[in-house]
């Protein structure tokens, strides 16, 4: 069992970050928020596929003043990411975000920085302070370089602004495109504070070099304890971070889901495992799992019930049909043109 380093809690709408809450599931739109419309569509898609909390850019105050519309109409708590400008900051709190993202670096002078925390405070939401390897302050890159130790100081300079200003509600992200930086930073600002952590890699690649970067830097965090919620970055749909975010969880038994056991396939298999695996995994995902059951396709009787016996229900491939099974006892026959099917419906009996 993985032991979570405990955390202050913060709340994101009804979404509670830290202490013992679940580690939670974000994404962020790549619609133009200025069309209310798309981007609640893309927001109810991720919705559906288990994100918790969604962001969306808001560059401009044209982007602010659709807030409303999406805010009436999101399943999720949305969060606002304002780079630069404060009075953006400052009304899409007025507009209701749940919260808000900035890295108070790029804001400007600390009284706009003071400016935004006061209307958190006002509406009794969160800030992100968000840290990125960069755009470091030019007196930290100068005296650390592009470090670990950079991206900590650069965050602590910032709580210790905000806590000179009584505000505590906050979460933090030092993220970087290297994993190995990502993973010093998070681990030294783990030991130097209790606020809560959003994990994630920044401009981790596509969805496969991104799925593996993000896997790696956000996984041996999570291992170790550290992170309260995640970003898989991917240059991909939203939807597709969300999906590689909660079965990242799943793997470490952080989040409760399916878990598909499939072989590898090799050349003692007679039946289409891939396509087949496939296909159930799409199916299953649909099926929206909260409770944790392992369902296995496997190729053949070596990589069988045998293998796979503690599954809770699967499949064993033989020459154009398979063996349905539960917890290793033998089921019964099946066609392979029916396999997806009778799996599926034997699933549901357990559900």
């Amino acid at each position: 069992m993985i032991k979570r380093k405990k955390t202050r809690q913060i709340a994101v709408g009804e979404v509670k970050i830290g202490g013992n809450a679940p580690v939670s599931v974000q994404s962020m739109t790549n619609t133009d928020t200025r069309d209310a419309e798309k981007t609640l569509e893309q927001i109810q898609q991720c919705a559906a596929h288990g994100c918790d909390i969604i962001r969306v850019a808001l560059p401009d105050m044209k982007a602010v003043e659709a807030l409303p519309e999406i805010l009436d109409e999101s399943p999720i708590p949305v969060i606002g990411d304002i780079h630069f400008n404060h009075e953006l900051a400052v009304k899409s709190i007025e507009k209701g975000v749940q919260c808000i993202r900035i890295n108070p670096g790029n804001i400007g002078s600390s009284e706009k920085v003071k400016k935004v925390i006061d209307a958190a405070k006002t509406a009794n939401i969160p800030i992100r302070i968000g840290v990125n390897a960069g755009s470091l302050e030019r007196d930290i890159k100068e005296q650390y370089g592009i470090t670990a130790d950079a991206l900590v100081e650069s965050a602590l300079r910032h709580v210790r602004y905000f806590e000179s200003q009584n505000f505590y509600n906050i979460k933090l992200s030092l993220k970087s495109s290297s994993v190995p930086l990502t993973i010093e930073a998070y681990r030294n600002i783990s030991e130097k504070c209790d606020f809560p952590l959003h994990l994630g890699v920044t401009e981790a690649g596509t969805a496969f070099s991104g799925t593996i970067r993000s896997s790696i830097g956000i996984g041996t965090l999570l291992a170790e304890g550290i992170g309260d919620t995640i970003r898989v970055s991917l240059a991909d749909e939203p939807v597709e971070e969300v999906k590689v975010g909660l079965e990242l969880l799943r793997a470490l038994d952080l989040r409760k889901g399916p878990h598909l056991i499939v072989c590898p396939t090799c050349g003692r298999t007679e039946i289409d495992i891939i396509s087949i695996a496939k296909k159930v995994e799409e199916k299953v995902r649909k099926l929206r799992i909260e409770k944790n059951i392992s369902i296995a396709v496997m190729g053949c009787v070596v990589n069988g019930p045998g293998e796979a016996e503690e599954a809770d229900v699967g499949i064993a491939g033989g020459k154009g049909q398979a063996v349905l099974f539960k917890k290793g006892k033998i089921i019964r026959k099946i066609p392979e043109q029916e396999i997806v099917t009778e799996l599926l419906k034997e699933l549901q009996t357990i559900l």
